[in-house]
């Protein structure tokens, strides 16, 4: 039996309880029994895109306007409960609509035709890898210059229009091109219903003359969406328990990890439930820090190789039962494909499909379903938690500095640990900020995200953005490195705009870390910013915003105060310098094992 897509989101939202709310705060909904007259004037395909966005709960849109796309965002802005965040340029945009996704579960965006696209698409590629729904709008040629041979501009001068579409099939679950009025209603509407199944981006090209345009099509309310709600398949699942139980009771000290697949088969809850039951200690995967809850009695850490948790890798690796949960096993998570796993010690669990060992495996199995089915049936086995127990030493603490002496970077996230609560959330740009932000301890309820899979770097600019305006009772605190920043510096005045209250800690040690530490040259080191004076220029008078240079210990400690107590109701921008070879252990180690990776010599033919 379907059942509507506010009614099955709503089972499976984030704990901030937004995904997937029905059109509410205002959102205009077509009265089916008003006057015709009145219908009609309000029944544009603009107007209906902008409904089904707000139906499926986004609030805001990210957008670069572009003489494509300026009556389509006049549709957008004029319905209530939607609001446009214009963005300064594409791929702030789209990273931005990955950062919304990430807290609202979907996001959106919207630029023109070709210079927008393609500028967007290295975003939307990261939301595609990161499976994330994010439904990117693309305002595109007038409907009447499809077919005609005419040379447009936005273009790379040739009459065929496909060259964005090929680009984006690659890197989207589902590809729409509205340029005729009679099927864009089912476009539109397949195009969001794929992206929210396959939890992956979209693309949706629509033609310049065609927002404002009445069709008979758009005169009904809108039928809300209706989602075939997805089920194991039953004797699948009983197989897949059975041989689960039989292989995980057999088992002396076995372990339970989580990774970032949690997030896409919406089982984290699931996950907590078996963990409950089963007693193992728990471990999560680097990419899925913040859907493991680090609260949990039994939680040793990140398991990330030889970089893991300190204990953490022993026990993970001792033992003789894995029970690995949503993983992505890639050259980065796997510390150069350094792990010391054996596949016949384990069991994976895949959104639908679950391998045990060597075989058998076991398709059309949701991972909620066999996680909550597992627990009823595993028997409690905590001895390899009793054995993390007796090995355990409290982490140690970086040597006392005198206040005044340059700050270390150990020293810089201590101070950031403290200001962790439920009413925060972190954001770990790509580089050394991945791997000293893992090592802090997330309060319940405290947000975390980083882009681990995609790595690219900037993403946490436009991330802060999104994930910020769509959670506005967090403080967001993002870790940014000086390269990063340097790419994607500009939405600072966005942030801005909107009036967020997030704290940026600049670290400026001179050039890309983390690719130093896998490949140094003369490349790595970038020109010297005065970070601080550049956001004073973009705040330019306008807005709240405070600004920090900080060298020292002392000198971040009052700054910290400063931004948590008299300037809470800003944006804050602390710029902490330090030296440029001050980086993580964690990186060093994992730097030089992912440079062995990529040198290795071609096999010989």
């Amino acid at each position: 039996m379907d059942s509507t897509i506010g009614s099955q989101l709503q089972t499976c939202k984030p704990s901030n309880g937004m995904l997937g709310n029905p059109a509410q705060n205002g959102a205009t909904i077509l009265d089916s029994n008003a006057p015709p007259s009145l219908v009609a004037a309000d029944a544009t395909l603009g107007r209906h895109l902008a409904r089904r966005l707000v139906e499926i709960g986004v609030k805001d849109v990210f957008s670069v306007p572009g003489d494509f796309n300026l009556t389509l965002l006049d549709h957008l802005i004029a319905e209530p409960g939607l609001k446009n965040i214009g963005c300064c340029n594409e791929l702030n945009a789209g990273y931005a609509a990955d950062g919304y996704a990430r807290s609202r579960g979907v996001g959106a965006c919207v630029v023109t035709f070709t210079v927008g696209g393609l500028s967007i698409i290295n975003a939307i590629a990261g939301a595609y890898s990161e499976n994330l729904p994010v439904i990117c709008i693309v305002g595109g040629p007038n409907t009447n210059d499809y077919g005609t041979n005419r040379i447009l501009h936005h273009t790379i001068g040739l009459s065929d229009f496909s060259q964005e579409l090929r680009c984006f099939q690659t890197v989207t679950c589902y590809q729409a091109v509205v340029n005729n009025l009679e099927d864009a209603h089912e476009q539109i509407d397949r195009a969001i219903s794929t992206s929210l199944k396959e939890n992956k981006p979209v693309y949706i090209s629509i033609s310049c003359n065609l927002p404002a345009i009445p069709h008979p099509t758009f005169t009904r309310e809108p039928i809300p969406f209706s989602l075939s709600p997805r089920s194991s398949n039953k004797m699948g699942l009983e197989a897949a328990v059975e041989a689960a139980t039989t292989f995980l009771n057999k088992a002396v000290k076995p372990v339970i990890i989580g990774g970032p697949k949690l997030r896409v088969a919406k089982a984290c809850e699931a996950f907590v439930e078996l963990a409950d039951a089963c007693g193992y200690p728990i471990g999560v995967m680097p990419s899925a820090k913040g859907l493991v809850p680090e609260h949990h009695s039994r939680f040793i850490g990140t398991y990330w190789g030889a970089v893991s948790t300190s204990f953490c890798a022993e026990i993970v690796e001792s033992a003789d039962a894995y029970l690995f949960v949503g993983p992505i096993f890639n050259d980065y998570s796997s510390v150069g494909y350094s792990l010391l796993l054996k596949k016949e010690k384990a069991i994976v669990v895949q959104p639908d499909r679950v391998v045990i060992a060597n075989g058998p495996a076991f398709g059309c199995v949701l991972m909620k379903d066999f996680l909550q089915a597992l627990a009823k049936k595993v028997n409690r086995n905590p001895t390899a938690f009793e054995n993390y127990q007796r090995i355990f030493i409290p982490d140690g603490v970086p040597t006392k500095s005198d206040p005044k002496e340059p700050l270390r970077v150990n020293i810089m996230f201590q101070q950031l640990q403290k200001m962790l609560s439920s009413s925060t959330a972190v954001i770990a740009e790509t580089g050394d900020s991945w791997f000293n932000c893992q090592k802090l301890k997330l309060p319940e309820g405290c947000g975390y995200e980083f882009q681990m899979q995609y790595g690219s770097i900037g993403w946490s600019v436009g991330a802060t953005l999104g994930y910020a305006q769509s959670v506005p009772d967090k403080r967001v605190i993002s870790c940014i490195g000086d390269g990063s920043f340097q790419v994607t510096a500009q939405d600072v005045s966005t942030m801005l705009r909107c009036e967020q209250k997030s704290i940026i800690f600049l670290i400026n040690n001179g050039g890309y870390t983390i690719e130093v530490e896998i490949h140094d040259g003369p490349y790595n080191v970038i020109k010297n910013w005065d970070y601080t004076g550049l956001v004073e220029a973009i705040h330019n008078g306008e807005g709240n915003c405070w600004t920090k240079k900080v060298r020292n210990e002392g000198e971040l400690i009052e700054a910290i105060g400063t931004a948590t107590g008299e300037k809470k109701d800003c944006l804050c921008f602390i710029e902490v310098i330090v030296h440029k070879d001050d980086t993580s252990k964690e990186l060093l180690e994992w730097g030089s094992r992912v440079c062995a990776a990529n040198s290795r010599p071609p096999n010989p033919q």
